[in-house]
């Protein structure tokens, strides 16, 4: 369908995409009819584009100098959960595991001396 313009219709969509312009996406490939089993999966996939593109506003983030991809969320689930949990030769029930995690996400985000000083920090146990 697109033939030798492939290429440059990904480009102006990725575009598209990086300025968060969903509904010129969705124009775009709502352009070439089709019929069966791929208009429904076009639909569905745009449909995903069409619902999320308040959360899809990329240009906009990043003006702000927010993150748009995950790595970061990643890095810091590796470094403050996975680092303490994955220790040689460690077990964790559930509970222990999410008791840790709590611990080293309030140590990372620095709260940790305002956790310390209060009274009543810890619950008790059943």
């Amino acid at each position: 369908m697109l033939g030798s313009h492939k290429d440059d219709w990904l480009a102006a969509r990725l575009e598209d995409l990086d300025y968060g312009d969903i509904d010129g996406i969705c124009k775009a490939a709502r352009v070439y009819p089709l019929q069966g089993v791929k208009k429904d999966d076009l639909d569905r996939e745009l449909g995903y584009f069409e619902n999320n593109a308040p959360r899809m506003r990329y240009h906009w983030f990043r003006s702000r100098g927010l993150f748009v991809g995950s790595g970061l969320v990643e890095a810091g689930c590796k470094a403050v959960i996975g680092q303490r949990l994955k220790l040689s030769g460690m077990k964790w029930t559930v509970a222990g595991a999410d008791a840790i995690i709590a611990l080293r996400c309030r140590e990372a985000s620095s709260q940790w001396e305002a956790i310390c000083n209060k009274t009543r920090t810890q619950t008790r146990t059943a």
